[in-house]
């Protein structure tokens, strides 16, 4: 048995990796899952053949739906879909001391509300210890132990120090950052954006487009974490410019993926409708309207996501709206 104990809520593809990564630091994991007849063929299996199959299991994960392992865990690693995690926390939350730390895994705006997900922790958690992980990362990658690196971000200095050994190896790379609200919201703004890579990619608009827009669109992540209290500098690091990269280039984004598909003239519903995991992008999406015209902030780029993906606009006449916007000085901010 190890000293260091590690939960994971959430037995997605993201999850499982995490939970793998944890136990390759030198934990013992639990995976907390809602499913109970997947929590049994985990443990029985040593695989998660639901969302990760293929990929042998360390025996030193077990997979639970009980959740009075919690306290016992020096963290409690949160990888549920972002839209969820209220509803799962309020669950959790009898069960949570108030010291035991709360790392946030999912990315995403929560709808109707605009919360980042630390706002959704301290709402439903109170005034526990929180940090959130994020970067440019494929579940699939991890899991098979390839190289990666990652932003650990916590107002609490030693507490993010202390995280960044509990789960971090040679090829599994956590720089800290304090910038919690840069991280968030470059985390959730870089699936919208990933979504209309995916576009440029299914209408075949070529690679300038896509360079164009990957850059235009930092500039609207820029904006949005800047006056939501985030730092530029982060935007150019890992859970900035480094996951905005890799969601727009990389086929495993479930989000570049949604909007190949959307390019290739398939409907939005139907897309959804065809897929098991979430792809938080379209979600997300749906808020920022809502949260920039709060800060007032320009973002053109998600708007028209949001329009295409979730009020079935139509997508050439989306595209010739955006090209036909007025030309600007590079470096406005956009207010």
């Amino acid at each position: 048995m190890s000293d260091k104990r590690v939960s994971v809520v959430g037995g997605g593809a993201w999850g499982t990796a995490l939970a793998i990564q944890a136990v390759r630091a030198g934990a013992d994991v639990e995976l907390v899952l809602r499913d109970g007849a997947l929590a049994e063929r985990i443990d029985n299996s040593g695989e998660n053949d639901l969302y990760l199959p293929g990929v042998k299991l360390p025996k030193a994960l077990r997979a639970t739906i009980a959740i009075d392992g919690l306290r016992e865990s020096n963290a409690v690693l949160l990888v549920t879909p972002a839209q969820h995690l209220r509803s799962t926390l309020s669950k959790l939350a009898p069960h949570w001391p108030e010291t035991l730390p709360a790392v946030i895994c999912a990315k995403g705006i929560e709808k109707g509300t605009g919360a980042l997900m630390a706002q959704v922790v301290n709402e439903t958690l109170g005034d526990v210890p929180v940090a959130v992980l994020s970067g440019p990362t494929f579940a699939q990658e991890v899991a098979k132990g390839l190289p990666a690196a990652i932003t650990l971000a916590c107002s609490d200095r030693n507490l993010g120090k202390d995280l960044v050994e509990l789960i971090g190896t040679s090829a599994f790379r956590p720089y800290f950052s304090t910038d919690v609200v840069g991280v968030e919201v470059a985390g959730a703004i870089k699936n919208v954006l990933a979504i209309a890579s995916g576009v440029v990619a299914g209408l075949e608009l070529g690679d300038n487009a896509r360079a164009a827009l990957i850059t235009r669109g930092l500039a609207e992540m820029s904006r949005l974490a800047v006056a939501m209290g985030g730092r530029i500098e982060t935007m150019m690091g890992l859970a900035g410019l480094g996951d905005l990269t890799l969601t727009c280039t990389g086929t495993l984004s479930r989000n570049y993926t949604f909007g190949f598909a959307l390019g290739q003239g398939q409907k939005a519903d139907a897309i959804l409708a065809e897929r098991r995991s979430v792809t938080e992008g379209v979600h997300t999406a749906a808020s920022i309207a809502a949260v920039a015209a709060k800060y007032g902030i320009e973002m053109p780029i998600c708007s028209a996501v949001d329009q295409v993906a979730n009020h079935d606009a139509d997508l050439r006449s989306t595209i010739n709206a955006l090209l036909q916007r007025p030309f600007r000085d590079e470096l406005e901010t956009g207010k």
